[in-house]
């Protein structure tokens, strides 16, 4: 781990793109600001954890009720429409 001492307005760069910011530092905290291309996402770590997971359980999840879903779509999709 990078540890890095920043005072107020001070900020570090990662790569080209990426900046962090020290915008208030008060008794509770530190408030950071995050300056990034759209296409990277930025999250505080609970929320990384929490997204990770949820992927994690979709990814090892039982595949079969979605199976049974598409296909019954397929079938309705098949027959053919009331004049």
């Amino acid at each position: 781990m990078l540890v890095f001492t920043r005072k107020l307005d001070e900020a570090i760069m990662i790569g080209d793109g990426i900046e962090i910011r020290v915008l208030r530092i008060g008794r509770d905290g530190v408030r950071l600001g995050v300056t990034a291309p759209a296409e990277i996402a930025v999250h505080r770590r609970e929320i990384y954890d929490m997204v990770s997971a949820a992927n994690a359980s979709a990814a090892s999840s039982d595949a079969q009720p979605v199976q049974k879903f598409a296909a019954r779509l397929r079938v309705r999709a098949a027959r053919p429409t009331p004049e």
